[in-house]
């Protein structure tokens, strides 16, 4: 089992309970083939750095997970079969990753946040 981070960016045009059940159904993919969700985060409607498709927005999800290395190509597949997903990036996390976004996630400052002026 790897542990993978993977950010999907999805049309704008989606409603939130629209977005709400893709998430889902990659969750379930990723179950359902053997692997486990760690952390599952959505960031919701951010602005692209140039236009996809004439979309300047997109609808950001990141999740990230662990799961047999045979699994990213089934996952790569329907990601690309889906029209209503604009990009998507699958990275393999490295035991220095998946330490720091457990560390992130359970609020220990890791040295990379920018200090804030009073």
């Amino acid at each position: 089992m790897n542990n993978y981070e993977l950010m999907v960016i999805f049309t704008p045009v989606l409603s939130d309970d629209e977005f709400k059940s893709e998430q889902k159904k990659y969750a379930a993919l990723i179950k359902s083939n053997g692997g486990e969700i760690v952390a599952e985060n959505p960031w919701g409607l951010k602005s692209l750095a140039y236009p996809v498709q004439k979309k300047t927005t997109g609808l950001y999800w990141v999740l990230e997970y662990t799961a047999p290395s045979d699994f990213n190509e089934k996952l790569k597949i329907q990601l690309l079969r889906d029209e209503s997903v604009l990009r998507h990036l699958c990275t393999k996390l490295d035991k220095y990753a998946v330490e720091y976004n457990a560390k992130k996630r359970s609020g220990v400052t890791t040295g990379t946040e920018k200090a804030v002026e009073a």
